[in-house]
This record gives structure tokens, C-alpha cells and sequence, in this order.
């Protein structure tokens, strides 16, 4: 199993934390957009490692157009010599309209599109194929070579996307290398749900799962004491409840009988009752989401869950002291 751990936000601490993560064994390591951009700072990962994986996980795709998310992808991977992988997500409608102020609608399908345009771009730097896409959301017909970047030897990357439902499932096994699967999702609703879509869209492409990378950003509650434990289960439970109280995320506890939960949730997030939500996350909740555990069972009860099921797990080990995490990290690739 392929282990990635988490970049700081910002550009102030990649050096030193690009060093440890190799050090320490990481597979790869991942930059999230929340306040900060996600692309710069594995600009300087890229220029401060080898080998190791690095990637958006992820960049919000609809706050960008096809051309300019496909040019900071090729040239990452260029300049990270084949290492970059585009990890995208639609986020939901109130950001994308009132945040980044860009057009929302059909994510799934403005997705599928967004994808097909870069990868027409792609083929016109690359292989000389003429630009010509003509879609519903996204235009790309002009190309001149004054605007052409130079070709690199690595090629552009590959591109995963988050999903939770049917339809951006299906984007994902039709189109891309690997899905980021959401961290609200179980392991029932990941076999019983995601995985069926991925295996038919794999088969219509001719590919097999093994062709085909899930990414798993797993929920760890434990500690070294009694109360960084529950401190941790405060916390989990809170990211648990703000999870769930989007509308977009309410299929995955309606394939548990929680759908009673969400409307809840979502009207005390309108309220800013933040902690209170995560009162409402009970310890049935709790280890479906997370796995739960004294820091000695943590990584083989990793390994129980989701040896199988995914091929990659994000995890930064923040309940184990640093001079312990690469004997972890060895012990949960192996």
C-alpha cells in the first residue's frame, strides 16, 4: 500500500517538510487548497525531492478553466520530472458561485468536460493533434505556437478527482488514472457503492483495477494519553459532522440509515454550531469513519480495513512522536 502524507499550507515550511517525508518514507506527499494555492508549493517539494509523489488533493477544478488548470499540471509534471499527479474536485455550489465566482452547474458532467478539454490540449502540445473541442461548458478551438509550452519528455500528468456520488464515480473510472475517495465514506459504501462503477467503467476502457489508483485520506482517533485521545475524537467527530452536514455527502448515510442526520447537521452549520455537531457523531459513527485505536493497533487495523479495497493511504501519523513515523510508515506499506 502506497502511503502520502499531508504538505503544510503556504510556502513557508515545504523545504523542511519535503526532507522529513522522504525521510521518513512517504510514497508522496499532498497539497490541499483551503487558504492557501495548492500548486506553488510543490513547486518547491518538487525542487527539494526525488522520487516521491507529489500531488493536489485536492485543487478545486470549477474555480479554474481547462487551459489554465492543463498548463499548471504539464508544467508541475515536467518540472517534477513525471512526478505530478492533478487531483481535482468540483466543491459544491455556494463556493464556486460566491467564493471563486465561476459558473456552477452539472458537476459531474462539467467535470467529464473539463477533463476532455485538457486532455484535447494535451493533444495538440503534444502530439499536434488540431484544437478543436467544442463542448457544452468549455470551448478551446486556438492553439499557436508562440503559446505552445515546450514538450516535455515526462509528458502531462496523471488526473484523479474526488467523488462521492454515481455520476462523478463514473468520470472517475471512465477518464482518469485514480479517484481521491472522500473522506466521508465507509468501507461498505466504498465495496458496495463505488466500487461496482469503477470496475464497469475500467471494463468499458479495457483496463483492469489494478490499472487504476484509489486514494484514501483515512480518519485516525488515538493517543499517547487518555486525553490527546479524546481530544482527537473531539476533533474527528466535529470533521465527521461538518462532512455530513452537506447535502452533496447525504448518500453515504442514507446506505447506513443516518439520512436523518443530515438536515440536522446542515441547520446547525447555518447557526455556526460547530462543536455541537460533533456531539451528534455517536461511537457507532465514529468507527465506521475513522478507525479508532491505542497507537500500536493503529496501523495494522489500517491495514485490516483496507488492504484490497484502495491503493493509497494519506496519512500524516500526528498521534505518534516524529522519531516513530518511519517505522510506521514502513510497516503500513509493506
Amino acid at each position: 500500500m502506497k502511503v502520502d502524507g499531508e504538505l503544510p499550507m503556504g510556502m513557508g515550511k515545504i523545504t523542511e517538510r519535503i526532507g522529513q517525508m522522504v525521510d521518513a518514507g512517504y510514497t508522496g506527499a499532498q497539497t490541499i487548497e483551503t487558504g492557501h494555492d495548492p500548486f506553488l508549493p510543490l513547486v518547491l517539494a518538487a525542487e527539494h525531492s526525488k522520487d516521491i509523489n507529489l500531488s493536489t488533493a485536492v485543487a478545486v477544478a470549477f474555480g479554474r478553466e481547462p487551459l489554465n488548470q492543463g498548463a499548471l499540471g504539464n508544467d508541475l509534471n515536467s518540472y517534477s520530472e513525471g512526478r505530478f499527479i492533478l487531483g481535482m474536485g468540483s466543491q459544491i455550489k455556494a463556493h464556486i458561485e460566491k467564493r471563486f465566482s465561476m459558473p456552477w452547474s452539472k458537476p459531474a458532467a462539467r467535470m467529464r468536460e473539463m477533463i476532455e478539454a485538457m486532455r484535447a490540449i494535451w493533444a495538440n502540445w503534444y502530439d499536434g493533434v488540431p484544437l478543436n473541442f467544442r463542448g457544452e461548458f468549455y470551448n478551446h478551438t486556438l492553439m499557436t505556437p508562440m503559446f505552445t509550452p515546450t514538450i516535455s519528455e515526462y509528458g502531462p500528468p496523471r488526473v484523479f478527482i474526488a467523488a462521492v456520488g454515481p455520476m462523478m464515480t463514473a468520470v472517475a473510472a471512465d477518464l482518469c488514472e485514480g479517484m481521491l475517495v472522500h473522506p466521508l465514506t465507509t468501507v461498505d459504501y466504498l465495496r458496495n457503492h463505488t466500487l461496482p462503477i469503477i470496475e464497469e467503467g475500467l471494463a468499458g476502457r479495457g483496463l483492469k483495477r489494478s490499472d487504476f489508483e484509489l486514494s484514501y485520506p483515512v480518519f485516525v482517533v488515538s493517543g499517547q494519553t487518555e486525553e490527546e485521545f479524546k481530544e482527537s475524537s473531539k476533533a474527528i467527530r466535529e470533521r465527521i459532522a461538518f462532512y455530513a452536514s452537506t447535502p452533496a455527502y447525504k448518500r453515504v448515510l442514507e446506505s447506513h440509515g443516518w439520512e436523518n442526520l443530515q438536515p440536522e447537521l446542515n441547520q446547525m452549520s447555518k447557526r455556526g454550531e460547530w462543536v455541537a455537531m460533533g456531539n451528534l457523531i455517536d461511537d457507532e459513527m465514529l468507527n465506521s469513519f475513522a478507525v479508532v485505536g491505542e497507537p500500536d493497533k493503529i496501523v495494522p487495523m489500517i491495514k485490516e480495513r483496507y488492504t484490497g479495497l484502495v491503493d493509497r493511504i494519506s496519512i500524516n501519523f500526528t498521534y505518534a512522536p516524529l522519531e516513530q513515523r518511519p517505522a510506521l510508515i514502513k510497516e503500513l506499506a509493506s
